[in-house]
């Protein structure tokens, strides 16, 4: 399974991702894709397999990835104080992937609905998605 993890700002929702998708999902080939270096490095350290950064990166990781995961923020322009570009975001709203999409109520996006829980339950949230998956 081909699973892109997409983040924003400092990377740690897609470092903890990797970090428990690597610990749950042995055969998972995992790209981080950060929108910026910092980013990306955090989740590199986590142990993607793969990585890079930036809006180019996005776009052709999405026409890959059989999973796509990450803060919701990366299917809204302008989300995540502006690191995910229009064109980051057609991309993951038109991929042929999975897409599990972590409800984030923050940098003026609010999910209506979604009851506040802290990053670690959201993250076994988003595990347990992805192992349904597989």
């Amino acid at each position: 399974m081909k699973i892109l993890v997409i983040d924003a700002q400092g990377g740690g929702v897609g470092r903890q991702l990797i970090t428990a998708i690597k610990q749950n999902i042995r055969d998972a080939e995992v790209t981080a894709v950060g929108t910026n270096s910092t980013a990306t490095a955090a989740m590199l350290k986590a142990g993607a397999d793969y990585a890079a950064t930036g809006e180019n990166a996005v776009i052709v990781a999405c026409r890959k990835a059989d999973v796509i995961v990450g803060p919701v923020g990366i299917v809204i322009a302008d989300a995540l104080l502006g690191e995910i570009t229009p064109s980051m975001a057609v991309a993951v709203a038109q991929s042929n992937a999975k897409r599990i999409l972590i409800p984030f109520n923050h940098c003026d996006n609010i999910i209506v609905g979604v009851p506040e829980l802290n990053v670690g339950k959201l993250i076994q949230g988003a595990l347990a998605e992805i192992l349904k998956l597989g």
